[in-house]
């Protein structure tokens, strides 16, 4: 074991959490300057266990939350990329479910990611998955509850997304597609798929119960959600719905909401739909 009486650490004159702080730098100093104190830790008999331990930990970690990611780009180049963000960015919480949050904007500006332009996408929707997985539990608005409203009250009435709902609109490419079959098993994709269609998509991310579960979503739909994490009311939601995507079909998008259970909760605003307009 090394510790920080060893002759070869003296320098550090038994300070402990100075000799941490050094410890845990050269874990990720792959080549520390020679004749520093650095190069004298990593000289200690059995540093590199340390060192290897603690890199396959976070790699490890790392393509446990982005399952999506790994397929698609294979183990090899995944590790690989895993090893030089854990060199940059080692876990700060004692949970790994947290570990790797950023991965996605790490991946967007990742120079061997350049040819893949949609992966940073796809590790959004994998984290996304993990949030919804570990969000509060929190029992959905019913379908009856909004079809109780009378006209007047959905003027005056927001719904706030449930604790778990994750939605974002991809405008160039089908990332939920690709995240979706890349997470189920390849013979179920080669079974069940028909070619990917290169368009546009949304997805929604979401655990109203046990287990997680996602659906596509289009550009209204994310509209409608926007608007009601921002508190507005169904009225003015629906409108900004219709904004973004003038054909769509109001009620079945409700009705797709609602039975997906994306609404944690229902509330009547104190204005009514005249002083939406003021």
């Amino acid at each position: 074991m090394i510790r920080p009486a060893d002759s070869s650490v003296a320098p550090y004159g038994g300070d402990l959490a100075r000799f941490q702080d050094a410890f845990a730098v050269a874990l990720l100093t792959p080549q520390p300057a020679a004749g520093g104190e650095l190069a004298r830790l990593v000289a200690q008999p059995g540093f590199a266990v340390y060192r290897n331990t603690v890199m396959k930990g976070c790699i490890d970690a790392l393509q446990a939350n982005y399952p999506a990611v790994s397929r698609l780009v294979g183990d090899e180049w995944f590790r690989a990329a895993a090893a030089v963000y854990a060199r940059a960015k080692l876990p700060v919480h004692p949970s790994l479910l947290d570990y790797g949050a950023d991965f996605s904007e790490f991946l967007s500006g990742f120079a061997p990611a350049a040819e893949l332009p949609y992966l940073a996408d796809v590790a959004r929707l994998d984290r996304f998955w993990t949030e919804a997985h570990a969000a509060r539990d929190e029992q959905p608005v019913s379908a009856s509850a909004v079809a109780s409203l009378s006209r007047d009250e959905l003027g005056c009435t927001a719904l706030r997304p449930h604790a778990s709902a994750r939605w974002v609109w991809f405008a160039e490419w089908p990332a939920y597609t690709l995240w979706r079959r890349s997470r189920a098993a390849a013979d179920e994709v080669a079974a069940a798929e028909s070619p990917i269609e290169w368009r546009a998509e949304g997805a929604l991310v979401l655990r109203p119960h046990a287990s997680v579960e996602h659906l596509a979503l289009d550009a209204a739909g994310c509209a409608f959600l926007d608007a009601c994490a921002a508190g507005r009311d169904l009225a003015t939601a629906a409108l900004e719905a219709l904004a973004r995507e003038p054909r769509a079909d109001l009620a079945q998008l409700m009705q797709r909401l609602l039975e997906a259970g994306a609404f944690g909760a229902m509330a009547a605003l104190e204005h009514g739909p005249e002083e939406r307009t003021k």
